[in-house]
């Protein structure tokens, strides 16, 4: 008899256990859930330490995702990239927090260097600043680690990959900024006050200098990849919160950083105004001295700023020179 009700009590003893067990994990999820939501009701961008950060992003259980910014924000680490991606990953939050959709799916948090580097030791982080999506179920994969070399930080982007990290779609929505109507405004009044002063001689609208000067600096302006930048929203540079080196050419064909959009503007422009010295100096009546000093000078702006145009594009297009492989 004592042999039949021994595995029936054991049963019973193992269920309740396992129910106990259950239960109290469910407690300590609600818990952590309402934890994240006051958190996030306060900061749309929840600030994590080290203890936070291993108790509601690493330690189970956990049914939401957390997509965190890891950054170098104080002032002494100088990271002027930092506090741009920061500004756009706001307001990525505040879109999702204020949206009508938002949910206890997903959170975003950052994680300072000087308030978590036990965290940048334990996930090998060098670098700032970093974005790392979290998933409910599992380990972060590579495509969990955003791309920010390639696909820059502007909230847009962001969106997307989240989006795809996450099936969460999140509109963003940017606070109303009036310096650029404010400024185009400015612009007309100006022109158009210059062209009222000048109403009774206004020659200079067809001088073919003018012009061309005009289109010459819209050329150069596209052509070093401004609208690039527009798009896709690069970081000025790149400094490495570890060595303090700061990159301002990026080391890919596939990316750029705004700083490096200004060296070629200021390198086509130095070209471009060596060749009209030259053809200057070919056709102008200037005597023969000043022809020779136009000349030279634009022989020198031509080989020393096209040579580092050069350098950049070997530096950028791993494996120029190209050659041809002869059968």
């Amino acid at each position: 008899m004592f042999g039949k009700v021994f595995p029936l009590l054991l049963l019973l003893s193992v269920g309740h256990e396992h129910g106990e067990a259950q239960r109290k994990k469910e407690t300590l999820l609600s818990e952590k859930v309402s934890q994240m939501m006051d958190w996030s009701s306060r900061r749309s961008v929840i600030r994590m330490n080290g203890d936070k950060f291993r108790r509601f992003v690493k330690a189970p259980p956990r049914n939401y995702s957390v997509v965190i910014m890891f950054t170098a924000l104080q002032p002494h680490r100088q990271c002027g990239v930092c506090r741009q991606a920061d500004e756009e990953f706001q307001v990525l939050a505040n879109s999702w927090r204020y949206s009508s959709a938002f949910t206890n799916k997903v959170f975003f948090a950052s994680v300072d260097f000087d308030e978590g580097s036990d965290v940048f030791q334990m996930l090998n982080m060098n670098s700032a600043p970093t974005f790392l999506h979290f998933p409910s179920k599992g380990k972060p994969r590579r495509a969990d680690t955003y791309e920010l070399q390639v696909r820059g930080f502007s909230s847009e982007q962001l969106s997307r990959w989240v989006a795809d990290r996450t099936d969460v779609q999140i509109r963003v929505i940017r606070p109303p900024n009036y310096a650029g109507p404010l400024l185009l405004g400015f612009l007309l009044a100006v022109i158009g006050g210059l062209a009222y002063l000048r109403r009774n001689n206004l020659e200079f609208l067809f001088n073919k200098n003018v012009w061309a000067f005009s289109a010459l600096c819209f050329t150069l302006i596209m052509t070093s990849g401004q609208m690039w930048n527009h798009i896709r929203g690069p970081p000025y540079a790149h400094k490495n919160p570890s060595t303090g080196q700061i990159s301002y050419i990026h080391g890919s064909s596939q990316a750029q950083f705004v700083a490096e959009t200004h060296i070629i503007l200021l390198f086509n422009a130095a070209v471009t105004t060596g060749m009209v010295l030259l053809c200057e100096a070919a056709t102008s009546e200037l005597d023969v001295g000043k022809r020779k000093i136009m000349c030279v000078a634009g022989i020198c702006l031509v080989v020393l700023f096209f040579s580092w145009l050069l350098s950049i594009f070997r530096a950028k297009y791993h494996g120029y020179p190209y050659s041809f492989l002869m059968n």
